[in-house]
């Protein structure tokens, strides 16, 4: 019997590309997922009694940065480990049946998870049209997966 967390790739599955909406609705999931975490995480490491003696500001600028660092320290490895896991794909993308590989169909390393997560910077300094490209190109690929050189595939 077949390991159900490893996924097996056809040459046929290869042309089975995640579209958009489907994207954009794991990726919701994610930072629905990543948010609380995150918030808790940074609450925790933004309380510095040296910081709270000081102006209001200082203290509002301490937190944003806390959070700022906890959130991209997360983010990257919550990404950039599921994605290179024998899943092939973060708890939103497994919800709606997508996963992530090269472009050969093979599972993707830590290292390029990481290239894609930190070339979603890229996709977002574009006005977020770096992430619309994914509607609009032949293999369903945003600006980050061009970088990072990989596909995201429909299980079904």
């Amino acid at each position: 019997m077949a390991n159900p967390e490893i996924i097996d790739i056809t040459p046929a599955d290869l042309t089975n590309y995640a579209g958009f909406w489907r994207r954009a609705a794991a990726l919701f999931i994610d930072l629905l997922i990543l948010s609380v975490p995150t918030y808790f995480l940074a609450v925790m490491l933004s309380d510095d009694p040296a910081v709270s003696t000081n102006t209001t500001e200082t203290v509002r600028t301490h937190a944003i940065n806390v959070y700022n660092m906890v959130s991209l320290l997360i983010n990257w490895l919550y990404f950039s480990i599921m994605e290179s896991s024998p899943r092939q794909a973060t708890f939103g993308k497994q919800a709606v049946g997508i996963f992530v590989t090269d472009l050969a169909g093979n599972r993707i390393s830590f290292g390029k998870a990481t290239l894609r997560y930190f070339a979603k910077v890229l996709s977002s300094l574009t006005l977020l049209i770096g992430y619309l490209m994914a509607a609009f190109t032949e293999r369903k690929q945003a600006l980050h997966d061009f970088i990072a050189g990989t596909l995201v595939l429909s299980k079904e």
